[in-house]
């Protein structure tokens, strides 16, 4: 019998990471219907090829097979996931992730129940080896995979978007939205982002019907020691600068005036906050200015 969910988790170069997500798949509750486990290796070469090589770690009773993708970047991989899956449903998850026991039981009766499109769950941050920095506010944490939109409900607004880290897709929705944006998303070291929000655009404007479902609760497991400032500033500036080229499209690359008062003005109000009330409370703004100076440097340098 063909399986009714595909979970697929792409990885690159995460052994230390992915050694618990493979293990705490032990704990999920089994749905009705039967489920494969797809795990898509995007090029690793640190010893996850091997790992996942290994029986030990395959829950019993799934079937599961592991594919390996060559072209570097979280979009091709999730992309050769679309090829692979042989479920109805295609449901993602990340190599840095634990899924609630209940996880995919509840994301299967959504499906039966509501038959959507798309779906998207809960996710929230687990600070899984120190304790969480002075400075990270928690305006800070959704640049980190935090959402909740709350109680369970059709999503119709751009302003509730659905994240990588927990969401699912009707597999045939592809052949209408088509595939992940490759120039989008993480590229092996490279902190990009975006491709989600991007596709989950797609989603609203060809009318498919998503549906959020908050009791399909991922943890998102963050490594305390490693966070830093500068990650969220590089994020900021790498968004920045693709935007930048999009919006300049076939246009001059010298950047627009309106440009410039923007660009004082969230220099200004990071700066201002930082002497006023210190670091720990300025970092927001100080993103803001990271994303316009990558803008203008998309602008003037980047291909479309």
């Amino acid at each position: 019998m063909p399986p009714f969910i595909t979970v697929a988790l792409c990885t690159h170069n995460h052994v230390d990471r992915i050694k618990r997500t493979l293990a705490d798949l032990a704990q999920l509750q089994p749905p009705v219907k039967p489920w494969e486990f797809l795990v898509i290796d995007n090029g690793c070469a640190d010893g996850t090829s091997e790992l996942l090589a290994e029986m030990a770690w395959r829950p019993a009773g799934v079937a599961v097979r592991v594919v390996r993708e060559e072209n570097l970047g979280l979009s091709n991989a999730r992309n050769r996931a679309l090829q692979e899956a042989h479920g109805e449903y295609l449901l993602f998850m990340d190599d840095d992730e634990t899924p609630d026991p209940a996880w995919l039981v509840v994301y299967e009766q959504a499906m039966l129940e509501h038959q959507p499109d798309a779906l998207g769950g809960r996710i929230e941050v687990l600070f899984e080896d120190g304790e969480r920095p002075d400075w990270l506010q928690d305006e800070l944490l959704g640049f980190l995979g935090k959402l909740d939109h709350g109680e369970a409900r059709w999503l119709t607004e751009r302003t509730t978007p659905i994240f990588g880290g927990n969401f699912a897709f009707r597999l045939s929705v592809f052949d209408r939205i088509g595939n992940f944006d490759a120039r989008l998303g993480r590229q092996g070291s490279a902190n990009n982002g975006g491709e989600d929000t991007e596709i989950y655009r797609r989603l609203l404007e060809h009318g498919c019907r998503v549906r959020w479902v908050p009791g399909a609760i991922i943890q998102h497991r963050i490594q305390t020691p490693k966070l830093r400032r500068d990650y969220f500033l590089d994020l900021h500036f790498r968004q920045g600068r693709m935007e930048g080229a999009r919006k300049r499209g076939n246009l001059s690359r010298v950047p627009p005036r309106y440009l410039v008062p923007q660009i004082l003005r969230a220099y200004g109000q990071a700066i201002a906050l930082r002497l006023k009330k210190g670091s720990a409370h300025s970092l927001r703004q100080e993103m803001n200015a990271a994303y316009f100076t990558g803008y203008v440097v998309g602008w003037m340098k980047d291909p479309i």
